[in-house]
């Protein structure tokens, strides 16, 4: 059998996905990534002597929670380790997941809303984290991933959808080189959320009743325009929230408190519902509008990736535009230069500039961009 890396944060899917792997034969190196924002790293070794001299242990203790990436966190991926009998280690990767940090808050400057986890796996999860597992002879990247990768023809992998369809992660995996796809291994794809927990249970993981986390790792707190505005250091993009016609009706204190769509916590009561059409980043302007002003019937992406050859005839596909979005039917051209055109079905609301459009054929992801 192979030796896999296996992406380990210390809860509950990761860690059934380690015992997944194990079953299957293969020689799992357990790795968490230590990539937040700096702070004293945790202490997350095994005990147990190192497998492999090129690995990296990081020695030093933090006290505070951090996200998903916390020490308590890191502590818990040791433990479930070492229940397991596989080796365990924690690499520091905050310097690269820096590039994550300015990614996000550049986009928000720019009056788009960035998906980090996206680029995470992009840049992190399945870029530098392949580069780890060369170093090390292993075969392989795993990770706790809802998603699935299988055969589609003779030595070609398809990414596809997640057996549990409320817990499908495809989506955010929509960036990876498809020359990756027959290095990746997602053990816990064919599987229910349900049969995860009972499974962590039935091999008396302590981490069986973790709670998911749902914050972006490097803001625990979940403001992230204090985040930003702390990482920025200024207030350059408060400005006025006016409606389309140009009426001006408050002010704000910074666009990266909005998104196209929105219609809660605007501050601002207007008789009927508003929502947030249009963020203006050269006024600093909050444009909103009536719902029939936020239709859209079809979009534009840049920086596209693609896991099967470029639709360039106007292909038919299920077209996803928020990670939680349904996905709904429309057609998709590839373009020059990297970019794509989508045509919904029927109208939709809420097109953010920013965020990822991907295209599925049934359960299978063919590719997306970045939505401008």
């Amino acid at each position: 059998m192979a030796r896999v890396v296996l992406a380990m944060s210390g809860g509950v899917d990761s860690s059934v996905a380690a015992h997944l792997l194990r079953a299957a034969g293969h020689e799992i190196v357990g790795v968490f990534m230590r990539h937040g924002e700096p702070l004293t790293a945790a202490s997350c070794a095994s005990e147990k002597p190192a497998a492999n001299s090129l690995l990296p242990i990081i020695g030093a203790r933090a006290d505070h929670k951090q996200g998903c990436c916390t020490a308590s966190d890191a502590q818990d991926a040791r433990r479930v380790a070492d229940q397991l009998d596989i080796p365990f280690y924690a690499v520091d990767f905050q310097q690269d997941f820096g590039r994550i940090i300015d990614y996000f808050i550049e986009e928000y400057t720019a009056a788009r809303t960035p998906n980090p986890c996206v680029m995470c796996n992009n840049w992190i999860k399945f870029g530098r984290l392949f580069d780890y597992a060369d170093s090390v002879g292993a075969e392989f990247v795993a990770t706790g991933h809802y998603a699935q990768l299988l055969p589609a023809g003779s030595n070609e992998m398809a990414l596809c959808r997640g057996l549990d369809e409320t817990k499908d992660q495809s989506y955010v995996l929509f960036g990876i080189e498809s020359r990756l796809l027959s290095r990746m291994m997602l053990p816990i794809g064919g599987y229910r959320k349900s049969e995860i927990r009972r499974l962590a249970h039935e091999l008396d993981l302590r981490v069986a009743d973790k709670r998911d986390s749902q914050e972006i790792c490097f803001v625990p707190g979940g403001d992230h325009a204090e985040f930003i505005r702390s990482k920025r250091g200024d207030s350059a993009s408060a400005g006025e929230v006016v409606t389309s016609d140009g009426r001006v009706v408050g002010t704000h204190d910074g666009l990266e408190r909005f998104t196209i769509g929105q219609r809660k916590g605007l501050g601002i009561a207007l008789g009927e519902p508003r929502f947030v059409i249009r963020l203006e980043s050269d006024t600093n302007r909050v444009v909103l509008g009536t719902k029939d002003e936020l239709a859209r019937r079809e979009l534009s992406a840049g920086s596209t990736n693609w896991l099967v050859d470029p639709p360039h005839a106007g292909q038919p596909c299920q077209a996803k535009i928020r990670y939680n979005s349904p996905p709904v039917a429309a057609t998709v051209t590839a373009l020059p230069d990297d970019r794509l055109a989508v045509v919904f079905d029927e109208t939709q609301y809420g097109v953010a500039p920013g965020q990822a459009v991907v295209c599925y054929d049934g359960s299978r992801v063919l590719g997306g961009g970045w939505i401008e």
